[in-house]
């Protein structure tokens, strides 16, 4: 009996999401159309929207797409846990296009598999803990196709080096998620480690990833130019060289925009609401790598 209450009250469940999915993005779509009516911005804050992104990563990725050619409509995004929030669920579900993500936890694929875009959507679900040293090989297992749409990186630890080591793709649009505890100035990234995992390197998982900065001067290398970030301060966009001519161009400094976040953690694991400007001191006898020195410093001697 009550297995037949469970399931009877999962299809419930299903059914009661998936229409509530399917006025989000009818409402995504209409914003989507207002956004595509805006010629020039001075900034992204003004075509944010939020469907499944974080914040207003969905509404930014529509006015980008929607101002640059996208001959091969494909998108790969690691660091998804169950993809219910992500930076391309929206398109996979608005724009048909199809994508591959990854994540490194094995309920967290199963999860997705067994939702409905699964069957629906062209989407590929990987379970793999990404290093610089397997992405390359994960991507190419996936497509030979390099000139795909867009990359989304958002691994909490390693985003630097993973980015900076793919080959194998060179994507029209990337979206990192930058750290700005470490500031808009500083060069600089959490030291590679092959099994980093941002809640077990400190307490207060604070410590992760890389600064904008950091992100801009591997973009350049990498011929990007960067064309802001998102008002909450959590992601950072980068445009193809070839393809930006479109949008406004900015220096770290320029589009920086804190953090609104307010999940720094004690030492026991709770929630402790620190704001952007107290956070630093939480972390402060940690390492950072300096790519301008080449050298691992600690965070209080240089930020």
């Amino acid at each position: 009996m009550k297995g037949i209450i469970k399931l009877l009250y999962k299809k419930i469940y299903n059914k009661l999401n998936y229409d509530v999915q399917k006025a989000l993005l009818l409402n995504g779509k209409i914003l989507s159309e207002l956004n595509n009516n805006k010629q020039k911005i001075k900034s992204l804050d003004e075509v944010e929207f939020q469907v499944f992104s974080q914040r207003g990563e969905d509404g930014i990725i529509q006015y980008i797409i929607n101002k640059i050619e996208i001959p091969n409509k494909i998108f790969i995004e690691f660091g998804v846990e169950t993809y219910n929030e992500s930076n391309t669920r929206f398109l996979l579900m608005n724009n048909n296009w199809s994508g591959l993500v990854i994540d490194g936890d094995f309920k967290n694929i199963k999860y997705i598999k067994e939702d409905f875009i699964y069957w629906k959507y062209d989407i590929t679900a990987i379970q793999s803990f990404i290093t610089r040293d397997n992405i390359n090989e994960l991507i190419s297992c996936y497509t030979s196709q390099k000139d795909i749409g867009l990359l989304s990186v958002d691994i909490d630890g390693n985003d630097y080096w993973v980015w900076e080591s793919i080959n194998c793709i060179n994507p029209r649009i990337v979206v990192c998620e930058y750290n700005s505890v470490f500031g808009p100035n500083k060069k600089v990234t959490v030291p590679y480690k092959s099994d980093f995992v941002r809640s077990k390197e400190h307490f207060s998982e604070l410590y992760f990833g890389a600064s904008l900065a950091a992100f801009c001067h591997l973009a350049e290398q990498k011929g990007y130019d960067f064309i802001g970030t998102s008002s909450a301060g959590v992601n950072a966009y980068f445009v193809r060289k070839d393809l930006s001519e479109p949008f406004m161009k900015y220096s770290a400094l320029e589009g920086f925009n804190e953090s609104a976040n307010r999940d720094s953690k004690g030492r026991k694991g709770e929630l402790i609401f620190l704001r952007h400007h107290e956070r630093i001191q939480m972390i402060n006898e940690l390492n950072v790598f300096d790519i301008d020195t080449n050298q691992n410093v600690k965070i209080k001697d240089i930020l």
